[in-house]
């Protein structure tokens, strides 16, 4: 039954990536993100219960719903970019990410403590870092309901209609062909999809990997932090390089360095704790570079009027695809090696440098 609860999970933040891009394409962000925040919050209230019930049904139901709360988090990166121009729009998702650090360190360290204060009021420890995360969704959702105001997206749907329709008077064009480059979508779509597979795969099975070679829990949590720190805490650097450096270079030197961090995990590195920290240092990098610039070029891409809607969708595809990648994962490495598992995700990490070329070849949009 264990792995269960993960492909639940995934299914729902997937479903919840749709939903919540169509209700904010609709309503708003404010709206979209406030209803994903408030289902995650449930979510997580369901797991508590499920654990006082011992119904493993429940957790199942609760665990699908509780997915939401992870794919609000991811799109609410998108919130930040609907007022910024284009020259700000890399700083201002890279705001968001930089956030993200926050929680990402303070998390696991207050598992012992939410374990505690949860056996103190009669609830299973393991159900303990729920209550956390029902409280931290639902105060996520509160915050953006009340204080986001004016949403953002509403406001940048009607300064897009404005520009449009003079632009139409002035210019005679046809104000539905203006803004939409489906290159520029497909490029920061792929960029985001493909960095997210090789990094779930890579960071799933490192684990794995070490414990077969004799490394302690201490030791895979020291490889973890550095790739983890990695993923979040360069995004500010990352940001101004994307607005400034250019959203396509950005995304080859994505590709290049997580070429870099599957042939230095593909080496001799079980005995290495050095060689596996730069590894997965490269490895978080080289995703932080992808996620960023993926996104900068996705919003470039996209008029406001179907904006939400759009990066709903590809959000659904980055989660699937990190499913993916960690489930294949184990059977690469099962069949074969982590070295193998490591090359795939080099290789495979190249091929954004052709789509990359391509779709910034006929754009003026993103260079």
């Amino acid at each position: 039954m264990t792995g269960i609860p993960t492909a639940l999970f995934t299914l729902g933040s997937a479903e919840a990536a749709l939903l919540v891009g169509r209700f904010s394409q609709t309503f708003g962000r404010r709206f979209g993100l406030a209803l994903g925040f408030f289902a995650g919050g449930i979510g997580a209230i369901g797991v508590v219960i499920s654990a006082l019930m011992n119904s493993i049904l429940f957790l199942f139901t609760s665990l699908f719903i509780y997915g939401a709360g992870t794919a609000t988090n991811l799109q609410a990166r998108y919130a930040g970019t609907d007022l910024a121009n284009s020259t700000q729009r890399a700083k201002a998702i890279s705001i968001a990410m930089v956030s993200t650090t926050f929680g990402a360190v303070a998390g696991p360290n207050l598992v012992d403590v939410m374990g505690e204060i949860a056996i103190s009021i009669g609830i299973p420890a393991l159900a303990g870092p729920f209550i956390l995360a029902a409280t931290a969704y639902i105060l996520a959702g509160s915050v953006l309901f009340i204080f986001l105001r004016p949403d953002p997206f509403i406001v940048a749907i009607a300064i897009s209609d404005a520009e449009r329709t003079t632009s139409h008077l002035l210019f005679g064009e046809n104000p539905k062909l203006l803004s939409i480059n489906r290159r520029g979508i497909f490029a920061g779509a792929s960029v985001m999809v493909l960095t997210q597979f090789v990094m779930m795969a890579i960071m799933t099975m490192t684990p794995i990997h070490m414990g077969h070679h004799g490394h302690g829990l201490n030791e895979v949590g020291l490889v973890i932090g550095f790739h983890i720190g990695a993923m979040f805490l360069p995004s500010l650097v990352t940001g101004f390089l994307v607005d400034k450096v250019g959203r396509a270079t950005m995304a080859i030197v994505s590709a290049i360095t997580l070429l870099a961090s599957g042939i230095l995990a593909a080496m001799e590195s079980a005995v290495s704790m050095a060689v596996l920290i730069t590894a997965l240092a490269l490895l978080g990098l080289g995703w932080n570079f992808g996620l960023i610039s993926g996104t900068a070029i996705l919003i470039d891409s996209t008029p406001a009027s179907t904006r939400a809607k759009t990066q709903g969708s590809v959000d659904v595809l980055v989660a699937l695809s990190g499913a993916l990648g960690g489930g294949l994962s184990g059977m690469i490495v099962a069949y074969s090696s982590y070295a193998t598992l490591s090359i795939a995700g080099a290789v495979l990490s190249l091929l954004l440098i052709p789509i990359v070329i391509w779709a910034a070849s006929k754009s003026t949009k993103f260079h």
